[in-house]
């Protein structure tokens, strides 16, 4: 099969969508599948394609991350993604270069896949101010209807693609596909104490201490607010608990000043931005992954640090339920003082009974890469052609049977 993956960000940056777009690439190249990514380049001024990607000029966003935005019509375009011929065009954003994957399709005659990463509601404070957050809401409600409309199926990584889409009043099935991790690259087993020991003196870090961690863009949909807010509510400094606080964003200088501002400036430190490869010594080093938001959808950062074997501890949200068991891969809490007994719990278990629990956090990822991705993908591509033929071939004997009358 020949498959075009249209993604408005692809390496070098680095995000969820980008790293499951370059999972599900090599997962389906390992299955024998062709790929062509298409992807917005502000680095280029024309249309070329190099290492199975099509680069597509674009202009940097400041707005949105420093990422590069295409514009939807190019003749160009149309005509490289045509000589290569897709069985399938499988979209996983909703600009530019998304909405150029909805044109080509409909032009070329091909099955459209539309993916749902992203919580639109949660992002809406980007590009809107307050008293007009309401109204936009509406006009992207419309606007990622129109995407799902297009498609002839729909997938997302959790249950909370199929809610959101429901607030926008369609009525339509999601495939729900978890996200992939690039498992290996996450293991930790030849991370040395040595390389933990470094980083914890680099960060300021007692040696003796608990290491929470949350990895993110940190953006007010991720909640790293509330996170503060129960730490300074229930983690007291005699409990020796850390919190490390990896990544950047909008609301970094926001947070590091409410974590002043709750005299947490002994228990929570703030990495800054690391790079995607050196993640796994801060993995190494940490001993449980925290997380307060109730934006995302199957977090990439929660897997890669699960891969890691550190245990998950989630602020409930019911429809990611599935997502982290609690005692099998790390427990969900309702508030302040539940966080703060969990990570009393995880930090007093026996070494052993420890051991045991970081094994079946590992063992309940395993089968989340690249080929399993690519396989759930593969039906959700099958069940997508059988249709469209048949909506082709119902248009064909509709017309044939009107020709037949004339």
């Amino acid at each position: 099969m020949r498959i075009a993956l249209f993604t408005e960000t692809y390496l070098p940056h680095i995000n969820g969508v980008v790293t499951h777009v370059k999972i599900l690439k090599e997962g389906l190249e390992q299955l024998g599948h062709e790929v062509l990514v298409v992807t917005a380049d502000a680095n280029t001024s024309h249309h070329y394609v190099a290492d199975g990607v099509l680069h597509c000029p674009a202009h940097t966003s400041r707005k949105f991350y420093g990422y590069s935005v295409a514009l939807p019509i190019s003749r160009t375009r149309l005509k490289m993604v045509q000589k290569f011929d897709p069985d399938i065009i499988h979209i996983h954003n909703e600009f530019g270069i998304g909405f150029s994957g909805v044109l080509c399709a409909k032009l070329l005659g091909v099955p459209l896949i539309y993916t749902l990463h992203t919580m639109y509601d949660d992002y809406i404070y980007y590009v809107a101010p307050k008293v007009l957050a309401k109204p936009t809401t509406r006009l992207s409600h419309r606007y990622m209807r129109f995407f799902a409309k297009q498609a002839e199926e729909v997938t997302g990584p959790s249950q909370k693609c199929e809610e959101y889409f429901r607030k926008t009043g369609l009525r339509k099935g999601v495939n729900v596909i978890p996200n992939a991790v690039e498992v290996d690259q996450f293991s930790v087993k030849d991370i040395t104490e040595e390389q933990k020991l470094l980083l914890r003196q680099q960060h300021h870090i007692r040696s003796d201490a608990m290491v929470a961690c949350f990895v993110g863009r940190l953006g007010r949909e991720k909640s790293v607010d509330v996170l503060l807010d129960y730490w300074a509510q229930s983690v007291r400094p005699e409990d020796n608990i850390h919190l490390l606080i990896i990544g950047d964003g909008p609301v970094r200088e926001e947070l590091e000043q409410q974590a002043q501002r709750l005299g947490l400036t002994d228990l929570v430190t703030f990495a800054g931005k690391v790079p995607h490869e050196q993640l796994p010594p801060y993995y190494a080093l940490c001993d449980v992954y925290v997380t307060a938001s109730l934006s995302d959808t199957n977090s990439i950062s929660m897997l890669e640090g699960m891969c890691a074997g550190l245990p998950v501890l989630q602020r409930t949200d019911p429809l990611n339920a599935d997502q982290v068991q609690d005692g099998r891969n790390g427990y969900n809490f309702n508030n302040a003082e539940e966080m703060a007994d969990k990570l009393r719990q995880i930090k007093t278990m026996d070494p052993e009974i420890l051991r045991q629990f970081k094994e079946s956090v590992i063992a309940s990822i395993r089968n989340s890469g690249a080929r399993d991705l690519a396989q759930h993908t593969l039906s959700v591509y099958e069940k997508a052609l059988a249709e469209y033929r048949e909506k082709v071939w119902g248009v064909e004997r509709l017309m044939g049977r009107n020709i037949g009358r004339m």
